[in-house]
């Protein structure tokens, strides 16, 4: 409710051309409180081309892990691998001190990339996770008691390939949505209280199928996070597993419809777009993109239909997310590249890019104040100007500290940049 009416009040305030002293947004969830990657928060970047902005603290202690971080009023959730186990962290907004941790799974997790992957969701006093070697847990949001917990297996859990579960966990009303992989339970419907079980949709044998580069395609999860859509009308999950991108009606779990040209046998990753009935998919490993779009079809069924596609040489988005701004997307492009680009979304057109920005790899992004902030891998930040006209890089900056590969998304709130990096988390001020 608290951030519904914030979020409100943003709106009305850019509506009217306020400038309400009151600009904070909690992120409640994996790429902020609509989980699409943008932040209404107002008067941020009024100094940032004087340098890059002021360090307000760094702290240490979170674990080992890609996670980014949740930010509900002077809290800070996030995830890591301990040396002992994965754990939930807690920390404060004011200096980074921990204020809690807790672990989720009894070691540290072994695969690929070792490390946790999920952000916490918050909802309320309690905060969702979950682990990369596959539960589900619910803890108190105050002080970390853990409430309850569902392993994965109880679904026959897998991952398609070896990185380890990736999702950061979605709370809709009186449940919470995830997805195990499994053929007992592809993505299940848990009550968000007590973890029972609501529905657990399945996947029909699709048998041996191929991709769009050829590649045989896999059962099991992907490393996406599940989004809302009421598209055609119905209220439906939409998710991008294994087999491609799939939509789940809302009430009961039952297959809608299934998109499997996005699909690869490597790693289907990205988070899809929503945009009312249009669905926006990327994947990389030579694989590319799509515009679906969405239709009634009568008792709560829908029709998907394929817009257009892009192969992989016009677009394609490996990981770190894409943002819709005003009708154009956003993102980093390119099989481990991460070249800042710009498309529009109604025919695929490219208005920009991809560019040379500076930094190397994968780009994390987040939307803020008609500013999309790219972080790449190499950990230089380029803060770019979200215009479809040409490409303005506004700066760049290198942080405090850098380690490894910094795929972890930056996080936009309270008027903070918030820069997680393996154990470390660095609190950069905008205002």
């Amino acid at each position: 409710m608290r951030r519904s009416i914030v979020r409100h009040f943003l709106c009305l305030a850019t509506i009217f051309g306020l400038s309400p002293l009151l600009t904070a947004e909690d992120s409640t969830q994996f790429r902020g409180p609509m989980r699409d990657g943008k932040s209404l928060e107002t008067g941020l970047w009024s100094k940032i081309t004087e340098g890059k902005p002021q360090l307000a603290w760094m702290s240490q202690g979170l674990g080992k892990g890609y996670a980014s971080v949740s930010v509900v009023g002077n809290r800070i959730y996030t995830s890591g691998n301990s040396g002992k186990g994965q754990t939930v962290t807690a920390l404060s907004t004011v200096d980074g001190k921990i204020l809690w941790s807790t672990p989720i799974t009894q070691k540290d997790p072994k695969h690929s990339y070792d490390g946790s992957r999920t952000t916490p969701t918050v909802d309320g006093n309690q905060l969702y996770a979950v682990a990369s070697s596959g539960n589900i847990v619910c803890l108190n949001a105050s002080d970390g008691n853990l409430l309850w917990s569902r392993d994965f297996q109880e679904w026959n859990g897998k991952m398609m390939s070896g990185w380890g579960f990736s999702e950061s966990p979605l709370v809709d009303g009186q449940n919470v949505i995830c997805t195990p992989g499994g053929d007992k339970g592809m993505v299940v419907a848990l009550d968000k209280m007590t973890g029972k079980t609501v529905w657990a949709a399945t996947l029909p044998d699709y048998g041996d199928e191929k991709g769009r580069n050829g590649s045989p395609l896999k059962d099991g999860a992907g490393y996406a996070s599940i989004m809302i859509s009421q598209g055609g009308g119905v209220k439906q999950y939409v998710q991008l597993v294994g087999r491609g991108v799939i939509g789940l009606r809302a009430s009961d779990g039952k297959l809608l419809w299934r998109y499997a040209g996005v699909a690869n046998a490597t790693a289907n990753i990205p988070t899809v777009l929503v945009d009312g009935d249009n669905i926006f998919c990327s994947t990389a490993y030579d694989t590319g993109s799509a515009l679906l779009k969405l239709a009634p079809a009568g008792n709560d069924e829908v029709k998907l239909t394929e817009v257009y596609q892009l192969k992989s040489r016009q677009m394609q988005n490996k990981h770190g997310g894409m943002v819709l701004v005003d009708g154009y997307i956003y993102c980093g492009d390119g099989n481990g590249a991460g070249l800042p680009i710009c498309i529009k979304m109604a025919d695929g057109s490219i208005a920009w890019g991809p560019e040379r920005a500076p930094g190397k790899g994968e780009s994390s992004i987040t939307y803020a104040d008609g500013v999309v902030v790219f972080r790449r891998e190499s950990g230089d930040v380029d803060i770019v100007k979200a215009t479809p006209e040409k490409f303005t890089l506004l700066t760049t900056f290198k942080p405090e500290y850098q380690e490894g590969s910094s795929w972890s998304y930056p996080v936009i709130s309270g008027g903070k940049l918030y820069l997680r990096e393996q154990d470390k988390l660095m609190c950069y001020s905008l205002k």
